[in-house]
C-alpha cells in the first residue's frame, strides 16, 4: 500500500479523497491555488503545497507544478479526482516518468476512452450496441450533410474529445447543418484544444444510465451497479440516483454484461464508468467511457456499501479485485443533489460570494460531501459545485421524502444556490413516478 498520496484537485472531491486516505492509514498532501488557501481540503490534509495563482492553467492544470509538489513531498502516488488533469494521458505519463503511481487507468486507456469516436469504433468491433453514427470523425460540412442524410434527422454533432455538453449541437434539418457543424467544431477547439467532431442519430427523450466498473491490474473486471443521470440541464447533471427507476431486471442484467464486455475490449484498469442511453422501449446504446471517479459516485456507495475511492487506491497499489464472482445487489435507493452556487431563478447564473451561514442536514441516511463552511468565500474561478447532498432510503419513495426533509434543513446564506430548484423537482409528479428522461427539465420547467 502507498505511504503518501498527493491529491491533485480541489473542492469536495479533494476532501473525499483525503478522508479515504486517512482511513487507510495513508498520508495526504493537498495542492491549492492562492484562491483556495482557506479551503477545507487544505485544512484537513497532512501537508499542503501552493501550486500557483487562481487561474486553473497556472495551478490545477499546470502539470509541472503539480508533479513538483508530489516530488518535493515524496509522494509515491497521486489521485487526480475528476476534472482538471484526471483524464489527461500526458499527465499519467509524467507521473510515471517521475516514479509516481497515477491512481487511475494507464495512458493508453485514457487516450482511447477520451477519444469518443475511436471508443465507439472499438465498441462496434466488439458488438457492443452503439447509436448509429458517422464512421469516425466528420471532417467537413459536406461529409456532415451526407452523414445527416444517411442517418436521418435529427442528429447530434459531438466533440470527439468532449464532455459536459460542450461542443455538442442538435441538428434538425440539412439547412442547419453547416452553421451548427461550424459552431460545434469551434466550441470543441476552444474547450478541449481539438476541433474533431462526430455525428450520431439523435434519440428523442432517452434516459442516461451509467454503469460503474471496478478493474484490477490482472484482467478482473466487475460491474457493481448503475446510476440514473437523466435529470440534466443543458447536458449538465443535477440529480442522480441508484438504482435506475423503472428499469427492468432483465435490461439491467444485460447492460451490466455489456459494460463489462466494453471494459474488457480496451483492457480497462482501475475504476471507470460505461455510459449508455436507454430509449422508451429499453433499447440501449453505448455512448462513452469515463476513465475517472464520477461526481455522482456516492449513490453507488450508499446502495452497495462499497467505498469506491478506497477501491481506486487498492487497485492502483496492485491489489486484486475483491468483488470477483460476487453478486452485488442494490439495497434501497440513493439520490444525489448537486448544490451549486447558482441563481436558479435567474437562468442559473453563477453566484460567488461570502457564505454567511452554512448548516447541513443530518439524520438517518443523509450524507453531505462539501468543502465550504460559514465564512468561506466562493470565488468565480472554478466550477460552481459547493456540496453534494446524498440521501438513502429503503425505497425510492422513502428516499424522496427524506430528501425533501434534508433539503429543508440545508441552509446556505449569503449566496444563491440550487436548493430551491431541487425542491421543485422533488414535488413534480412525473419525477416522483420515475417518468424521467434527459429533456425532463426543459419539458417540465421550461428551462
Amino acid at each position: 500500500m502507498f505511504k503518501r498520496i498527493l491529491i491533485a484537485n480541489r473542492g469536495e472531491i479533494a476532501v473525499r479523497i483525503l478522508r479515504a486516505c486517512k482511513e487507510l492509514g495513508i498520508e495526504s498532501v493537498a495542492v491549492y491555488s492562492t484562491a483556495d488557501k482557506d479551503s477545507m481540503h487544505v485544512k484537513l490534509a497532512d501537508r499542503s503545497v501552493c501550486i500557483g495563482p487562481p487561474t486553473p492553467s497556472k495551478s490545477y492544470l499546470n502539470m509541472d507544478n503539480v508533479i513538483s509538489a508530489a516530488v518535493v513531498t515524496n509522494c509515491d502516488a497521486l489521485h487526480p479526482g475528476y476534472g482538471f488533469l484526471a483524464e489527461n494521458s500526458g499527465f499519467e505519463k509524467k507521473c510515471k516518468e517521475n516514479a509516481i503511481v497515477f491512481i487511475g487507468p494507464p495512458a493508453e486507456v485514457i487516450e482511447l476512452s477520451g477519444n469518443k469516436s475511436k471508443a465507439l469504433e472499438m465498441m462496434r468491433k466488439n458488438r457492443v450496441p452503439v447509436i448509429p453514427g458517422s464512421d469516425g470523425n466528420v471532417i467537413d460540412s459536406r461529409q456532415a450533410l451526407n452523414t445527416g442524410k444517411r442517418l436521418g434527422y435529427p442528429v447530434i454533432i459531438k466533440a470527439a474529445f468532449g464532455g459536459g455538453g460542450k461542443g455538442m449541437r442538435i441538428c434538425s434539418s440539412p439547412s442547419e447543418m453547416e452553421s451548427l457543424f461550424s459552431i460545434a467544431k469551434s466550441e470543441s477547439m476552444s474547450s478541449f484544444g481539438m476541433s474533431d467532431v462526430y455525428i450520431e442519430k439523435y434519440i428523442l427523450k432517452p434516459r442516461h444510465i451509467e454503469f460503474q466498473i471496478i478493474a484490477d491490474n490482472f484482467g478482473n473486471i466487475v460491474c457493481v451497479g448503475e446510476r440514473e443521470c437523466s435529470i440534466q440541464r443543458r447536458h449538465q447533471k443535477l440529480i442522480e440516483e441508484s438504482p435506475a427507476a423503472n428499469l427492468s431486471a432483465r435490461t439491467r442484467r444485460t447492460i451490466k454484461e455489456f459494460a463489462v464486455k466494453a471494459a474488457h475490449s480496451i483492457d480497462y484498469k482501475n475504476l471507470g464508468t460505461i455510459e449508455f442511453l436507454v430509449d422508451e422501449f429499453e433499447n440501449f446504446y453505448f455512448i462513452e467511457i469515463n476513465s475517472r471517479i464520477q461526481v455522482e459516485h456516492p449513490v453507488t456507495e450508499f446502495v452497495t456499501g462499497i467505498d469506491l475511492i478506497k477501491e481506486q487506491i487498492r487497485m492502483a497499489s496492485g491489489q486484486k479485485n475483491s468483488y470477483i464472482g460476487k453478486e452485488i445487489e442494490a439495497k434501497g435507493c440513493a439520490i444525489e443533489f448537486r448544490i451549486n452556487a447558482e441563481d436558479s431563478e435567474n437562468n442559473f447564473t453563477p453566484n460567488p460570494g461570502k457564505i454567511t451561514d452554512f448548516s447541513i442536514p443530518g439524520g438517518p441516511g443523509v450524507r453531505v460531501d462539501t468543502f465550504v463552511y460559514t465564512g468561506y468565500i466562493v470565488t468565480p474561478f472554478y466550477d460552481s459545485l459547493l456540496a453534494k447532498l446524498i440521501v438513502w432510503g429503503n425505497s425510492r419513495q422513502e428516499a424522496i421524502a427524506r430528501s425533501a426533509r434534508a433539503l429543508d434543513e440545508f441552509k446556505i446564506e449569503g449566496i444563491k444556490t440550487t436548493i430551491p430548484f431541487h425542491k421543485r423537482i422533488l414535488s413534480n409528479s412525473n419525477f416522483i413516478a420515475g417518468k424521467i428522461h434527459t429533456h425532463f427539465i426543459e419539458e417540465e420547467f421550461g428551462i
